[in-house]
């Protein structure tokens, strides 16, 4: 029998991909070098795809979804391979965060994306590259994600968006007045939406606050439950509801003892105007 590299589809989403062309090629009872023929590559670039040590192109993954019979979902799945400025983890979350029914996000010192105009996104990924965290090309791909997940909750069935954020969002400076002014006109524009709820936590909760972290709880349409966390490296999607409970009841009394809506919209155009 021949050695075959044993895979871990969850240690990265470029595993995933190889072990989910593995197993369609070994379905159809497929050798590497007949499924490269039917596709246009080399049975060598087969293996390298399904073993993690090289990325699915394009090009590729639209070549196997049509040798397989598979409509597009090989090719959906790459985009995740191919997101190489974020980080491991949301990609995964993006794709639920798209079909979501609710979402409740809470966010530390920057505003969060869902809420974020194009100029904001990008001022905040200039820095990044600046600092050499990224680069160029990525902080392009981050900045048109911004904008395509926004584009994906604009649907017939709008998800209700709650949004908590913390004082410093709104009052750290992001770039130029005209990109903070813009800013501040999305989140009143936000607010005065029939499906968002738009709160902030001011400074002086204190040890109130739940939460030291961003996070986000999601609501899916069967009304299963998920909650969504991010260290420096790596974000962390938690599924197992007992876990994912404490979470949202943590969200809860964050948003029980936040401004109203009312109060929040009054701090940001006061913040906007230059008062204290």
């Amino acid at each position: 029998m021949v050695n075959r590299k044993g895979l871990d589809p969850e240690g990265s989403p470029a595993a995933r991909f190889g072990q989910r062309l593995r197993v369609l090629r070994d379905e159809r009872g497929w050798t590497q070098d007949e499924l490269g023929e039917r596709m246009g590559f080399s049975g060598t670039h087969i293996s390298a795809v399904e073993t993690g040590r090289r990325p699915p192109t394009p090009r590729f993954s639209k070549s196997a979804d049509r040798a397989l019979g598979t409509g597009d979902r090989l090719e959906r799945q790459s985009r995740a391979v191919r997101h190489t400025a974020l980080i491991e983890g949301f990609p995964e979350y993006v794709a639920h965060e798209a079909r979501a029914a609710e979402i409740r996000l809470y966010e530390v010192g920057v505003i969060p994306g869902l809420l974020q105009t194009p100029e904001y996104a990008a001022t905040l990924e200039a820095d990044a590259v600046r600092r050499e965290a990224i680069t160029p090309e990525q902080a392009d791909e981050r900045v048109d994600l911004v904008v395509s997940r926004q584009a994906a909750l604009v649907r017939s069935s709008s998800p209700l968006i709650f949004a908590v954020l913390d004082e410093g969002c709104i009052r750290r400076p992001m770039g130029s007045l005209a990109v903070m002014d813009a800013q501040f006109e999305r989140l009143l524009e936000f607010a005065e939406m029939p499906n968002t709820v738009l709160q902030v936590a001011p400074f002086s909760m204190g040890a109130r606050r739940p939460f030291s972290l961003p996070v986000t709880v999601l609501t899916m349409p069967d009304r299963s439950l998920m909650s969504y966390a991010e260290s420096t490296h790596r974000g962390h999607l938690e599924k197992e509801r007992v876990f994912v409970l404490s979470v949202l009841a943590a969200y809860h009394q964050l948003q029980a003892d936040a401004l109203s809506q009312a109060e929040s919209v009054a701090l940001i155009k006061q913040v906007r105007k230059g008062r204290p």
